[in-house]
């Protein structure tokens, strides 16, 4: 343990057995714990049978920046501040980086108790590539900037990683499908907790048949393939979905087909299809 400084310390998903020995010890000695709900560090501290003597302090989101400076305050008296989040690594998409960012602007000793995180467990679950990826937290609530954030990303070949809340994710996998065909996806449910879930499929499958979920969210989805097809140009896309449709292809089928081997979002090959039907 730090003297005088800041431990970002990482909590259990959801098992409590998941608590490292250096957790515990954190939560006993600590002078300051900074948790983003107390009523859940409690919780936690009951469950592994722990007594906690420091004193406990609010650190949500709407209080982040107004509880820093006294933390800092409270680090640069010669206290060791303990900084906790609802579950996982603090920071990642949850409260911690101001509060970082000011100790290490402060020149305050900080270190990090590593621990369980719902980005790689999530990861290592769905079968997808794991040799690069990339974490986009939690996309917009609001529809029209969560499509842009999702054609931004149509090219990225790392496999990507999102949070996600139960009552969006069936827009979101909409949203998905539209834009990036059917890529591979696996969406991550109740980590470690009793009813873990793991359902995976194509994003147009899992678009058609996720109906509802509930709990705690990890999206996981196949990066952009190498391109099969030698060209993305508009007019190729045509020809390809017309002849595939002539060979007896459901035209719904070869949309999506080409999409995927071009690398396009589906509604760039059905554009194509529009404008040669149009072209004289």
């Amino acid at each position: 343990m730090v003297n005088g400084g800041l431990v970002v310390a990482a909590t259990p998903l959801g098992n409590p057995a998941d608590a490292s020995a250096r957790l515990r010890d954190l939560l006993a000695n600590a002078d300051v714990i900074a948790a983003e709900d107390t009523r859940r560090l409690r919780r936690l501290a009951s469950d592994l049978g722990l007594q906690v003597t420091g004193r406990v302090v609010s650190f949500h989101e709407s209080a982040e920046k107004a509880r820093t400076p006294g933390l800092i305050e409270a680090m640069q008296g010669g206290a060791t501040v303990v900084l906790v989040s609802d579950a996982g690594m603090p920071g990642v998409s949850d409260p911690g980086y101001r509060l970082i960012r000011a100790a290490i602007d402060a020149h305050l000793p900080i270190t990090v108790a590593p621990g369980p995180s719902a980005v790689l467990t999530a990861l290592v679950l769905a079968g997808l590539p794991v040799d690069r990826f990339c974490f986009e937290g939690f996309l917009s609530r609001r529809g029209g900037e969560r499509r842009a954030r999702i054609a931004e990303l149509v090219h990225e070949p790392r496999t990507l990683v999102f949070f996600e809340a139960p009552h969006r994710i069936v827009a979101t996998l909409a949203d998905l499908a539209e834009a990036f065909g059917p890529r591979q996806a696996a969406i991550c449910r109740e980590l470690t907790k009793t009813y873990e879930e793991v359902i995976r499929g194509d994003l147009v499958e899992l678009a058609q048949s996720v109906t509802e979920l509930r709990g705690e969210i990890t999206l996981v989805v196949e990066g952009r393939a190498t391109p099969q097809l030698a060209s993305d140009d508009p007019a190729t896309l045509a020809e390809e979905v017309a002849r595939r449709v002539e060979a007896g292809a459901d035209r719904k089928e070869a949309l999506t087909e080409v999409a995927a081997e071009a690398g396009v979002p589906r509604r760039a090959v059905y554009d194509a299809v529009v404008a040669a039907k149009r072209a004289p």
